[in-house]
């Protein structure tokens, strides 16, 4: 049996004439025996290393003997189909290649075999116009080939620093040039659309091709990379600063995933493009990343995100993380060093993690992402302990008084700061996507740090006027009249007029809701363990050190506040806030 489909043995051959398949024996493919890392043999710039490490053995286990990726380790679905699931191709070669005294995989015939046999398999899968499959066989996916350029594109590097696998190298190096001829292409509507659909895929594709081209010098190939990269800054990023996502924010996928991948493009081709999209960006984040005063942490304004829910970020986030890159970008987007470590506190948290006696945790499927160790190749550009200082003090919501607005494509966003307050919002016409709520979205405290925050993908933890049967008005497009006036006042309503309700902000919040019908105030209230609450008939008080919040509605009324049964963070837990009225309702919220 032979790991390429005949088509991709016809297109490979045609493009370099030498490409028959290595065979792959029948039996399974024996493992490499496993290892225990030794926390103290690291290091600190590559602890992230140790965890997948002890993935070798038991990854090439589970493998087939045509070089699948069985065993669920690393994207869904787990089915031979799937060109995502070889992605580890890259995390087998890396430890197949590389010298560590940590690392006794160096070489090891087992694991070479294994990634041969991989290899064979994710090129087998590749179609004949360069794309690759995802969720079924006859599938074209721009993640998965986007990807594929960059997992395959390192894994060729290290395979030739090596001089291992020169058979693998030469038909890696062809199918790269297949791939970029099919995703570089301005008309292919799979990859580009205005604006784009999923930017983070896109920009993956450009990473990987910007190193192929690097290996391979190809001038055609590179005067396409070099339009595509001014296509990805004019079509992938909306006018507000985030990078589209069904043409809506998600803190995930840009601040994970996008923002990483434009750092590989850029640290790959040196293209200004990528190094304003990332300065646009930044100040994106200095208006939705909110920080607490505390140090502890950063908090998500995800209630209008359009695919995932990061709600909390570590202030200090050793590896393996999945933001780490974005750091390359520090010296040329000053403002960046806020949302990344210092370089001191992250030397103080690896040398932590070295000195833990406690084994290595085992990483556990499918939460394995190769791109831990494949963004690993630059070396590190994070700011010092000042310089970080210096840019959080520069955020937005460091000042004491503004109104910020951004729309794109029948989307509002509302960010409204006065001495005692920063509150956010979300509006529009339309919604990114359903997991979406709408109405406002956010509460900090400059002392006391976050108070509320609504969540997306959430009938029971977004902050909301809900009707009976768990029907919040979040969950769907509320227009918004921007008022305007000191105190700042808008207004926000449901297609139907079911709902309106009307926001003032000055050195109070009063939030004036009228429904047609019986309904439900609902808020989601951060908490902290150490904070205390009272709530009475008329108002909930909530003491956070030397700060205390009243939220009052001056009626009597049968109010309950209960913990959400999963949302929690470091120190705090989600609690939801629930006041039934009549259909009229006034609140006030005031600090002192």
């Amino acid at each position: 049996m032979n790991a390429f489909s005949r088509r991709s043995l016809i297109t490979g051959a045609t493009a370099i004439g030498l490409l028959a398949a290595l065979p792959v024996p029948a039996h399974a493919l024996p493992a490499p025996p496993p290892v225990t890392p030794d926390r103290r043999s690291f290091a600190p710039e590559e602890q992230r290393f140790a965890p997948y490490l002890m993935l070798v053995s038991p990854m090439v286990a589970d493998m087939e003997p045509g070089g699948f990726f069985a065993g669920g380790w690393w994207r869904n679905p787990a089915a031979s189909y799937n060109a995502r699931v070889q992605e580890h191709v890259y995390t087998l070669a890396w430890f197949a290649t590389q010298s560590r005294s940590w690392n006794p995989y160096r070489g090891n015939a087992n694991l070479l075999a294994a990634l041969d046999a991989g290899l064979g398999h994710y090129l087998g899968l590749q179609h004949a116009d360069g794309s690759w499959p995802e969720y079924s066989r006859d599938q074209h996916s721009l993640a998965a080939t986007g990807f594929a350029m960059g997992y395959l594109s390192k894994t060729n590097a290290l395979l030739r620093r090596a001089g291992v696998l020169p058979q693998r190298q030469a038909q890696i190096a062809a199918s790269l040039r297949l791939a970029m001829t099919w995703f570089l292409n301005g008309s292919n509507g799979t990859v580009w659309q205005s604006p784009l659909t999923w930017a983070n895929q896109t920009a993956a594709g450009l990473a990987g091709a910007a190193l192929a081209l690097k290996q391979d010098p190809d001038p055609v190939l590179r005067q396409r990379l070099t339009e595509a990269f001014a296509r990805l800054a004019a079509t992938g990023q909306s006018p507000a600063g985030y990078f589209y996502e069904e043409s809506g924010a998600d803190t995930n996928y840009n601040f994970e995933v996008m923002l990483p991948e434009l750092a590989d493009a850029w640290r790959q081709s040196g293209d200004a493009n990528l190094v304003d999209m990332a300065r646009k960006y930044t100040g994106w984040l200095g208006y939705n990343l909110v920080r607490e005063p505390d140090g502890s942490g950063w908090f998500a304004n995800i209630a209008p995100n359009s695919r995932t829910s990061s709600k909390f970020y570590a202030d200090v986030r050793p590896d393996p993380e999945r933001t780490a890159l974005n750091n390359q970008f520090v010296p040329e987007v000053p403002d960046l060093a806020a949302f990344v470590p210092s370089r001191e506190d992250l030397a103080a948290a690896r040398a932590e993690w070295a000195a833990d006696p406690a084994p290595v945790p085992a990483l556990t499927k499918p939460d394995t992402s190769p791109r831990i160790l494949a963004h690993a190749i630059y070396g590190e550009r994070y700011p010092s302990r000042s310089e970080r200082t210096a840019a959080i003090a520069r955020l937005p919501y460091q000042r004491a008084h503004f109104t910020e607005r951004r729309s794109d494509q029948g989307q509002d966003f509302l960010f409204v700061r006065r001495p005692q307050f920063y509150l956010g919002g979300y509006f529009g016409t339309r919604r990114a996507t359903s997991l979406a709520r709408t109405g406002l979205t956010f509460l900090w405290h400059p002392v006391a740090g976050t108070i509320v925050q609504s969540v997306n993908n959430n009938n029971h933890a977004c902050w909301a006027t809900v009707f009976p049967g768990q029907v919040p008005d979040s969950n769907g497009p509320q227009q918004a009249e921007f008022l305007g006036g000191e105190p700042y006042r808008f207004r926000y309503r449901t297609p139907s007029g079911s709902v309106v309700t009307q926001v003032t902000v000055g050195d109070r919040i009063t939030r004036s809701v009228r429904a047609n019908a019986a309904a439900t105030e609902q808020i989601p209230l951060v908490v902290r363990d150490s904070d205390t609450t009272a709530l009475d008939s008329r108002g909930l008080t909530l003491t956070r050190g030397r700060v205390t919040f009243r939220f009052d509605w001056a009626q009597e009324l049968n109010p309950s506040l209960r913990p959400a049964s999963t949302i929690t963070y470091p120190g705090r837990r989600m609690h939801i806030l629930t006041v039934p009225h009549n259909g009229t309702f006034a609140l006030t919220i005031s600090v002192r």
